[in-house]
């Protein structure tokens, strides 16, 4: 929906609202007029029901107001002495039109003294529990997400079985786009294995401000541009599904190039503007290497313990490959007395992969080797040729048309490119673009394979690694990775865990609690 559209529909809700209210506005000793006004009638109705101001704030923030409007209703119908539960489920699942029927032919009155508290245990917690989970949402919405690791493509920096916290108001929190949904589940309803939202109906994007931009090599957690499915939750028609953005699945690469920049990759380095990227001290690449032993083989853990290998196969008795390996490591791994040889694998440059960005015949060349390309920056203008419209394609068609709300076709005559059938020789970009790979370059989906991040897609930035679970432990003592315990994810040297100090925290508020506690029944 664009915004004329949702202006509509707020009016509409507004005319909705004062129809059915106006006599119960009244009722209570408000004038009538008070029902039709978009957000005083808010506030007023909030004191009509005993509720503070703030309240109407809810009303305004995605996904929260579908809790907090089923909330209001049954409010308003039990300040007006309609307490029962056939009253509540009628108001329900009228989604609130049963206030009509109090508004024009029930006698009833305003309860000017109702008391607020829950008159049961049962209604004490489930007040308890849509709250919470209104709270949590907010959180989880525009402060911070908890996000896991799934992959090794940041191995060594983010490891798998990290549990992390990403902060959504680093960059500026995404508003969600999709309207209705589950709270705080992502595309699916855990357990149920159903669609958690519906694709209908789309608010703009929208991104609050942020304390600072993305920097580049900063690790960033993003929407997966080209995220589609088939056979999408038991659908199995041989179509593929789009997933609106802010539902699409969640990556956690580095960003290595920023709008703007134009970028190469040589001998498997990536370099920014002509020089090398530079990373912080604690982001460590890996490659994968290829090697000949000599006698005695190799202890498995000897291997891990020393060299951080997981991965070692043999292609015959002596030839061996290991992926993940950084060039520390591998430089040690080289004096091993029963290695022979020890060589990094590198693609030829002249070798084309169809699977590199921007796939086909376009390809920029394989994951080692990747001719230079200039990365879209918001109000940049580029020349749109037959030889570069791959690269800016999907851009102008779906990041800045279709997941927009507007229908986009490029089409090709010969030398001659037409958007929406008018000639396009040029394009002036709406959004910042971002390029992001893994550490393990060897071993991660990244925009090599699918190209550009939007501006729209970016979702926050990891800040801490509150617990982390090595699937390969023999106990539950040796599973938990203690060291990483509370560590922070940027900044140079060796983590530092603070989870001593956190435990130290929780020992004193409890203490502290307890004291005063014992001093108030005291007193």
């Amino acid at each position: 929906m664009t915004m004329m559209q949702w202006f509509l529909f707020f009016l509409l809700v507004q005319v909705i609202h004062f129809l059915g209210t106006w006599k119960l506005y009244k009722k209570a000793g408000r004038q009538a007029w008070e029902a039709i006004v978009p957000i005083y009638n808010a506030v007023i109705l909030m004191r009509i029901i005993g509720r503070p101001w703030w309240w109407t704030i809810l009303l305004f923030i995605p996904i929260v107001n579908l809790i907090m409007f089923p909330v209001i209703w049954v409010e308003t119908a039990r300040s007006f002495g309609k307490n029962s539960t056939t009253d509540t489920v009628l108001v329900i699942v009228t989604l609130g039109f049963y206030l009509y029927y109090l508004n024009y032919a029930a006698p009833v009155t305003y309860k000017t003294e109702r008391s607020l508290v829950p008159k049961s245990a049962v209604g004490e917690w489930v007040s308890s529990i849509l709250f919470a989970v209104v709270a949590a949402t907010i959180v989880h919405t525009y402060v911070m997400q908890p996000f896991t690791i799934p992959t090794g493509s940041l191995e060594r920096t983010l490891l798998i079985g990290d549990f992390l916290f990403v902060s959504k108001f680093h960059y500026g929190a995404r508003t969600p786009m999709t309207t209705v949904s589950f709270p705080m589940v992502h595309d699916t309803i855990p357990g149920v294995g159903i669609k958690s939202y519906l694709d209908k109906p789309q608010l703009p994007y929208f991104r609050l401000p942020g304390f600072q931009d993305i920097e580049r090599s900063d690790i960033v957690v993003f929407s997966w541009p080209v995220d589609t499915v088939n056979r999408f939750y038991g659908l199995d028609d041989g179509k593929y599904y789009h997933k609106p953005i802010d539902k699409k699945s969640n990556y956690v690469k580095r960003a290595v190039g920023l709008p703007g920049d134009s970028l190469k990759i040589v001998d498997g380095k990536v370099f920014v503007n002509n020089a090398p990227l530079e990373l912080p001290g604690r982001a460590q690449p890996q490659y994968s290497y290829i090697g000949t032993a000599k006698g005695g083989g190799f202890n498995a853990k000897n291997l891990y313990d020393q060299y951080k290998i997981t991965n070692l196969s043999f292609y015959n008795s002596t030839q061996f490959h290991t992926q993940a390996l950084t060039a520390e490591n591998a430089e040690r791994f080289r004096n091993h007395p029963n290695v022979a040889s020890l060589e990094r694998l590198i693609a030829d440059p002249g070798q084309k992969d169809a699977s590199i960005f921007p796939k086909g015949n376009a390809s920029l060349g394989n994951r080692d080797q990747m001719a230079s390309f200039y990365i879209p920056k918001a109000g940049a203008t580029a020349p749109i040729t037959v030889e570069n419209l791959p690269l800016y394609k999907r851009l102008i068609e779906v990041y800045e048309g279709e997941e927009m709300g507007e229908q986009r076709e490029i089409t090709v005559n010969g030398t001659e490119v037409a958007l929406n059938g008018q000639p396009l020789t040029e394009y002036t970009f709406k959004q910042d673009y971002y390029w992001m790979m893994g550490d393990n370059r060897h071993n991660s989906e990244d925009s090599r394979f699918w190209g550009f991040v939007p501006e729209n897609h970016i979702v926050g930035k990891p800040v801490f690694i509150w617990f982390s679970w090595d699937s390969n432990g023999t106990g539950i003592m040796e599973k938990i990775r203690w060291e990483r315990l509370f560590t922070t994810v940027g900044g140079d040297g060796k983590p530092v865990s603070y989870f001593i100090y956190f435990i130290i925290a929780i020992v004193g508020y409890i203490v502290i609690s307890k004291v005063i506690k014992i001093r108030k029944a005291k007193s």
